[in-house]
Formats: structure tokens, sequence, C-alpha cells
């Protein structure tokens, strides 16, 4: 995203409740994992800030230290960017909490390099094994696994089904050249195609990653991450099918002033009917709803399409979510937490009391939103997949390629420039 964290679920809580939530303050960079009577107390650090996450969240922490008389849990919430903040300055002093959010990815990698972080690979595995593999992937470093998941989700196309039968399109696109017809044919019927946040830039962000995942392969973006590299064809491709789109003016007017998540933003254009689709999370529904008047039924969800010739797949996807890591060294029960919020019972709460996507396969009883089960659908089958760009690399090169792509849909960038801007930051990053 344009801000980078979020798990996108974040975001989701932070745009719902206008970001209006008091941090509570913690103390220091995690507890020492010491005993006092016996007691052992284990600091958990968290994003939840908002209704009901807050209250599900510190109901979970009760319940596991009624199930555990010995171990006690000092909860620490914070507000994304506060969390980031602090996180940073703790990274850089050596000490974590014992229990940490963490989205994966470039930040996680750092702290893993650093030795702040436990390896979880043999002391989760009898359990971990069983949750769904690809909300695992962003934890994975060099096949070892340094956090679990609590939440997942993917980016995809939401639609409104009664623009598409204006225009007369009687089934989503799979190709990006019938995607750009679909595009073609909403604007001749009178009809916005695209609503866009142009003023935050993370949401554009969207487009050029997932076209370099089609065109270059999901693979590539990793090797290029490795190679501090993202001139070759297949990314200045991604570029120039981006400017395709961009040409035909596919946007709503004002797109390049207008946030996500405001009245007049991007999820209440699509909200309130005056645009045909968004590219955006799983939590698209319930922001348009908050922020205009929601599309309920009218509402429909497709994966990015196919860009034909190139080397990546429909069932590869791009998203992310949210995931505890541990400090090295913290004591068992902070491993044991860990457990307790990843069994059956756990998720079936959090899916039902606060909306996130299951990763543990057999909560996904509790889904009851059609699109939803769209997503948990698309995600299950899923041959490969992308952490979200502005946190799968470090934080200046994500930053770079929101910015870079934003110049591109501004057209002050070609899709040269941004393939070169992009790697000069991967090189300064090293």
């Amino acid at each position: 995203m344009g801000d980078p964290a979020l798990s996108r679920r974040g975001f989701l809580a932070a745009s719902v409740a206008g970001l209006g939530a008091t941090a509570l303050s913690g103390c220091g960079g995690g507890s020492d994992g010491g005993s006092s009577s016996g007691t052992t107390t284990i600091e958990w650090w968290n994003i939840s800030t908002t209704e009901p996450t807050r209250t599900v969240w510190a109901g979970l922490a009760r319940k596991f230290e009624a199930q555990n008389p010995k171990v006690k849990i000092k909860i620490v919430q914070l507000e994304n960017d506060a969390y980031k903040s602090k996180m940073t300055a703790l990274t850089a002093s050596g000490k974590l909490p014992d229990i940490f959010h963490t989205w994966g990815g470039g930040v996680l990698k750092q702290q893993v390099d650093a030795g702040l972080v436990e390896d979880l690979t043999d002391g989760t595995g009898s359990w971990a094994d069983g949750l769904l593999p690809v909300a695992k992937e962003p934890y994975l470093l060099d096949g070892k696994a340094y956090g679990i998941p609590f939440d997942i989700g993917m980016i995809g196309f939401w639609y409104n089904r009664t623009l598409f039968g204006k225009a007369g399109i009687g089934a989503p696109p799979t190709t990006w050249s019938g995607f750009l017809e679909a595009v073609t044919r909403l604007k001749s019927s009178g009809v916005t195609p695209l609503a866009l946040a142009g003023k935050e830039k993370w949401p554009g962000m969207y487009y050029w990653a997932y076209l370099a995942m089609r065109t270059a392969g999901v693979g590539a973006l990793r090797k290029a991450a490795d190679s501090k590299d993202f001139t070759g064809a297949g990314f200045v491709d991604a570029g120039r099918h981006l400017k395709e789109l961009v040409t035909l003016q596919p946007f709503q007017k004002g797109f390049l002033g207008a946030a996500y998540s405001t009245p007049t933003g991007q999820a209440a254009t699509v909200g309130n009917g005056r645009a045909a689709m968004e590219l955006m999370g799983q939590w698209a529904p319930v922001v348009e709803a908050d922020a205009g008047k929601g599309l309920g039924a009218n509402l429909g969800f497709f994966p990015f399409p196919e860009v034909e010739g190139g080397e990546g797949k429909l069932t590869e996807v791009f998203g992310g979510g949210g995931g505890h890591a541990l400090r090295s060294g913290a004591p068992q029960a902070a491993v044991d937490f860990l457990k307790f919020f990843a069994t059956e019972t756990t998720d079936r709460e959090l899916v039902r009391k606060t909306g996130v996507l299951p990763v543990v396969p057999a909560a996904e009883s509790v889904l009851t939103d059609p699109n939803l089960k769209a997503v948990q659908t698309q995600l299950k089958a899923a041959t490969g997949f992308q952490l979200y760009l502005d946190q799968a690399y470090a934080p200046a090169v994500g930053q770079e390629v929101n910015d870079s792509v934003a110049a591109l849909i501004a057209g002050s960038k070609s899709p040269e420039q941004v393939a070169q801007s992009i790697t000069g930051a991967a090189e300064e990053a090293q």
C-alpha cells in the first residue's frame, strides 16, 4: 500500500475507524520472559486498536491465560504508523517484544538477518503444517518459518454487475486484451470503468505489480529483488501494458487527487455506482459500504487477467496478510500462544467476529459472504504467490515502486524509466 504496512486487513480496520483509535502506550522492547512467583509474563505487540478486533483479541488473551494459569500476557496495542515507528526503533536497539505483529517480507528479513527473530520451523511444524500454504509464504525465508499467519488475502477486481450488463459484458475478462476491451465497452456505454486513489499511490502499484507477475512471471520478481535489476523486458512490458490502460483514460475525473476511503475516494466511487471496478483487496466490500452505499449482491469479484504470451498464470496471486513472530529466545509460552491462536476454534472466532479470511482450512465453514468465499477459493487454488511489493522489498525500494508507478500513471515517467528507477533504488538499498 501507499502505506506498506497494514496487512491490508489492518488498513480496513484503520479506514473504517477513521484512524481514530487511541493507542495504548507500551513499555520497553519486550519482556525478559522471566518469572515472578512462578508466573511467566509475555509481551504481545499488535495493531488491533479498532473494534471489534481489539476486544476479540483481548478476550483471546484472557482465554489463553485461563488455560495456562502460570502465564500472563501483557498486550501492547499501537496504531499502524506508530507501531512501525516504534518497531523500527526497537529493531535498531536489538530488542524486540516476545510476540509481535509482522507482515513478513523485507522488514522481517532485516530483523532475521540481525539475529532478532526466533526460527519457528521445528517448534511449530507439527501444527503449522496444516495451515493454508499460501498464508505462510510471507514468513518463509530460505525455507525456514519466522512467522505464523492469522490472516491472508489477495488483490483482485471488484466489479458492479449491473454496469457490466449495461455495457454488454457477459462475463468478467480473463485476458488483458479482454480487460482492455471491457474498459472500452464501459466507456462507450457512458460508465467510468475504474476508480483509483491516485493521491495515495499504493493502489496504482497493484496494477504494475500484477502486470509484472503476468508478463515476467512471479519468480522474476524475486530474482529481480536478489539481483537488484528490474530492467528486464518483462518489467518494461508491464509498464507498457499499464500505459495502454492509462491511454484509454479509464479512471474517474480527478483521480490523481483522490484518496482511498474518503467519501469522494476510490472505494466510495465504486460503492456509489459511479465506477464499474476497482483493483483492491478482500476488505473492499466493507470499505465500499462504509465510504459509500455499497453494492451488496450486485458486487462481484474476479482475478487479475492473464497477459497473452506472458509467463504468469491466472492462479498466481498478489496479496498478503498478517502474522506473528517471536523475538529470539522468547519463552515457550510464546510459542504455545501462537499455537493457540492458530487453532480451528480461535480461527473460527476470528473469521466470524473480525472478518478475516481463514488460515485454518477447517474454519472455512463460517464464511458466509459469497465474494469472500470466491477470494478464499482463489487463494486455495493458488499456484504462486507474491507479497505486496512495498512489503516484500526493502522499504526504500517499495516506496520507489509506488512513486514510479504513480508517475507513469500521471504521465511523467515512461515504462523504461520506471524500471530504471526501481533498479536504482534496489542498488542503493544494498
